[in-house]
C-alpha cells in the first residue's frame, strides 16, 4: 500500500467509517427513543383494554402487561394519576427518565450510558400519551431487553457502515486512478524517457492534461526540459569551442615564445626607431603569452585533488616573495612578509603558493600601474575554526567593474590586457581545501584579500 492509490483507498475507508461512528451516536439514541415510546405506545393500548373492561382477569391481566413488555401502567387523566396495570417488580426501581422535555443531548447522553451498562435494572419511563388519551403514561420496564435491542441495531448499522465505506472507497480508488494516478504516472514516464536522453527534443513533454493543477505540473516541467535541453547544448557548444581554444593557445604560446626569443635581438639594434618600439613590442608579446598561459590552466578538465600537509605559512609568503622581487626591478614596490614563524596550516603547498603569487602579482601590477611607491604586506593568524592569510596593499583599489565580476573569468581583469583568470583560479584552488577567498576591503586606501582554510576535516 506505498502508492497513491492504495493509501487514498485506506483513508477514504478510515474517513467514511468515522463520519458513519459520528452518524452512529445520534442514530443509537433515536432507536433507544423509539424504543421507549413504543413501550409507552404499547403500555396504553393495554391500558385501554382494562377501561373498556374494569374487570379482566389476573392471566389476562399478566398477558396484556407481557405484551407490552412492562411491569406496570401508570395512566393519569383528568389530573388523577390511576395504576391501571401492575404485577410484581423484582428490584427496587433504579432510574427514572422523562422524554417529554429531553433534548438531543439528554437523549444522547442515557443511550451511551445504556450501551455501556452491562447490568440488568428497572427503569421508569415517563411520557405523553399517544391520540391525546391522557395527560401522562408511565411505564416501569426491565434495561436488558432495550440494551440488547440496541446492541443488535448498532452492530447493523457498524456492519452497514462498512460495507459503504468499502464500496465508496473503492469507486474513489477507481476515480483516483483515472483521474490522478494515470497522469502522474505519463509525466513520471516522460521524466525518465527524458533523464535518459536528455539532449533529445522528442523526450520533452507535451502537456494535455484536462486538470488544472497537472497541467501547470506539465507545463512547468516542459518549459524546464527546453531550458534544460537547450543549456546541454549550449553546454556541449562551449566545450567544443574551449577545446578549440585551448588547442589555438597551446599552438599560440608556442608562436609567441619563438617571437620573444626575436624581440632580445631587436632589442639591440643600432635603429633609434627599432629601440623605441622594442619594449612595446615585447610588452604586447608578453601579455599574449601570458593569456596563452592562463586560458590553458584555466581549460583544464579540473585541477588536482589538494595534497593536504602541515605546511609553514611564512615559508610559502617566502618563497612567493623572492619571486616577485625579481620581477619588481627598479619600481618602487616593497613586499613585506608579516606571517609568523608559528604559523603553520593544512595545505597543499604548491597550490596554496599559487593562490598567494596570484594575489601579490595583482597587488604588484597595480601599485607599478599607479606610479606611485606602493607597499604589499603578506600576514597571517589563526582562529578557533580556520587559519588566515592576508595580502593587503595600498594601491589604489578595484574599479566597480572589477568588484562585480571579480571571480569571474575573462571578466574579472582590472589591469588593460589582463584576462581575469588568475583570481578565478584562485578562488578555485582554495575552495577545494573546502575553504574561501574573499574580498574583505578595497578602495582609496588600497586593497585586502583573505584566504581562508579550515582546520577541521575536509573530505573531497
Amino acid at each position: 500500500m506505498n502508492s497513491l492509490s492504495g493509501r487514498f483507498l485506506i483513508l477514504t475507508t478510515v474517513f467514511v467509517m468515522l463520519a458513519e461512528i459520528l452518524i452512529f451516536v445520534p442514530s443509537i439514541a433515536r432507536f433507544r427513543e423509539d424504543f421507549l415510546l413504543n413501550r409507552l405506545e404499547r403500555a396504553q393500548i393495554a391500558s385501554l383494554a382494562l377501561l373498556a373492561d374494569d374487570m379482566l382477569a389476573e392471566d389476562l391481566e399478566a398477558e396484556l402487561l407481557a405484551n407490552a413488555g412492562v411491569y406496570n401502567v401508570v395512566l393519569r387523566r383528568d389530573e388523577v394519576r390511576q395504576l391501571m396495570l401492575s404485577s410484581p417488580i423484582p428490584e427496587a426501581i433504579t432510574n427514572t427518565y422523562d422524554l417529554r422535555d429531553a433534548g438531543a443531548w439528554v437523549l444522547i447522553r442515557d443511550a451511551l450510558m445504556r450501551l455501556f451498562t452491562p447490568e440488568n435494572e428497572v427503569i421508569r419511563v415517563i411520557g405523553e400519551p399517544v391520540k391525546g388519551a391522557g395527560l401522562l403514561i408511565e411505564v416501569t420496564i426491565d434495561s436488558m431487553p432495550l440494551r440488547m435491542a440496541m446492541t443488535d441495531y448498532g452492530l447493523r448499522i457498524l456492519g452497514l457502515s462498512f460495507v459503504i465505506s468499502i464500496i465508496t472507497a473503492f469507486f474513489l480508488f477507481l476515480a483516483v486512478r483515472v483521474v490522478l494516478v494515470k497522469p502522474i504516472k505519463s509525466v513520471v514516464g516522460y521524466m525518465q524517457r527524458y533523464a535518459g536522453a536528455p539532449e533529445d527534443a522528442r523526450g520533452i513533454i507535451s502537456p494535455n492534461s484536462k486538470v488544472t493543477e497537472l497541467r501547470e505540473a506539465e507545463e512547468a516541467l516542459q518549459q524546464l526540459q527546453t531550458e534544460l535541453t537547450q543549456a546541454l547544448k549550449q553546454r556541449e557548444r562551449l566545450a567544443q569551442l574551449g577545446g578549440a581554444v585551448a588547442k589555438v593557445s597551446h599552438d599560440l604560446r608556442n608562436i609567441l615564445t619563438s617571437a620573444q626569443l626575436f624581440t632580445d635581438r631587436i632589442e639591440s639594434s643600432d635603429d633609434p626607431l627599432v629601440r623605441r618600439m622594442a619594449p612595446k613590442l615585447v610588452n604586447s608579446i608578453t601579455r599574449a603569452v601570458s593569456l596563452c598561459e592562463s586560458t590553458l590552466a584555466f581549460g583544464r578538465a579540473e585541477e588536482p585533488a589538494p595534497t593536504l600537509t602541515m605546511v609553514p605559512l611564512r615559508d610559502v609568503a617566502e618563497d612567493v616573495v623572492a619571486s616577485e622581487k625579481l620581477a619588481i626591478a627598479d619600481a618602487c614596490v616593497e613586499i613585506v612578509n608579516a606571517v609568523p614563524d608559528d604559523l603553520v596550516a593544512r595545505a597543499d603547498p604548491e597550490q596554496i603558493f599559487r593562490v598567494m603569487m596570484n594575489l601579490v602579482r595583482n597587488a604588484r601590477q597595480a601599485l607599478v600601474a599607479s606610479g606611485k611607491p606602493g607597499r604589499i604586506t603578506i600576514a597571517g593568524c589563526e582562529h578557533d575554526n580556520d587559519w588566515c592569510v592576508e595580502i593587503k596593499d595600498n594601491g589604489p583599489g578595484l574599479p566597480p567593474k572589477a568588484r562585480e565580476n571579480l571571480f569571474t573569468p575573462f571578466q574579472g581583469g582590472v589591469r588593460k590586457g589582463g584576462s581575469g583568470l588568475g583570481l578565478a583560479i584562485s578562488q578555485e584552488l582554495v575552495r577545494g581545501h573546502g575553504g574561501d577567498l574573499v574580498l574583505t576591503e578595497t578602495g582609496p586606501e588600497g586593497t585586502t584579500f583573505e584566504i581562508r582554510l579550515p582546520q577541521g576535516d575536509v573530505t573531497f
